[in-house]
């Protein structure tokens, strides 16, 4: 039994217009599994595939009561590359964003819809990944949530300290998922959350068990009756466990 980490999900109150800057950003296609939705994906992709962490982008009525505490690193490969991913990301609608950190060597920008993310410079660490160096998420205890998040899923704990945690695919492809300590913990990132997802063959329901069995909490976000279970970690953070395709 184990789960992977298949996409992050926005809420938005465009999908198709924020899903449209998000395939322009990354270099990605678009698709769509009904109304509300558009899937951000590689060209070609079929799941299940490790080299990619997908973007999921939902209209939901008021996105702006949704608040959470992840967000999007993306990678460059020289300075240059970086420069230019900056101006072409403000051409496609992002705006620079101020968070406060003084003279550093990335750039925060939000997206159309106000989401934070960055631009990284070139560093060795991301040099395969793809366009998504990682997905981060701040908090009050990197060690807690290397704990929780190494069993909820079979990847592989790469790094952990006081103030950071790092894991990634246990194939060693694709993006990071990253816990950042941050003394003042504010849910004003955005409106992205984590999708997990079972095996092929593996229980949806069992997983959901054994996560609440980790810590995990149930959470009521207003879903409803849908065919995903909601949790939450230990500090809250809200994600998605879908069924396995």
């Amino acid at each position: 039994m184990a789960l992977r980490l298949v996409q992050v999900n926005f809420k938005a109150r465009d999908d198709a217009a924020l899903g449209r800057f998000w395939a322009e950003a990354l270099g990605w296609g678009v698709s769509s599994e009904g109304p509300g939705v558009t899937n951000v994906e590689p060209v070609g992709f079929v799941w299940p595939d490790p080299v990619a962490v997908c973007v999921d982008v939902v209209t939901v009525p008021d996105p702006e009561t949704v608040q959470y505490r992840a967000h999007l690193d993306l990678a460059t490969t020289s300075a240059a590359h970086q420069t230019e991913l900056v101006a072409r990301l403000k051409e496609l609608g992002a705006k620079p964003a101020d968070v406060g950190r003084g003279d550093v060597p990335w750039t925060a920008l939000a997206d159309p819809e106000g989401n934070l993310f960055r631009v990284l410079e070139p560093r060795p660490i991301y040099r395969d990944t793809g366009p998504i160096a990682a997905v981060v998420v701040t908090c009050a205890d990197p060690r807690a949530m290397a704990r929780f998040w190494s069993e909820a899923m079979d990847w592989t704990l790469h790094e952990v300290t006081d103030d950071h945690a790092r894991l990634r695919s246990a194939k060693g492809v694709g993006p990071y998922l990253e816990f950042l300590r941050t003394p003042v913990l504010k849910t004003v990132c955005g409106r992205v959350h984590l999708d997990l997802m079972p095996y092929p063959g593996d229980n949806q329901a069992a997983e959901v068990a054994r996560l609440r069995a980790l810590g995990a909490t149930d959470a009521d976000v207003g879903q409803g009756d849908v065919p995903w279970a909601c949790l939450a970690d230990s500090e809250g953070n809200e994600f998605c466990v879908l069924a396995p395709r």
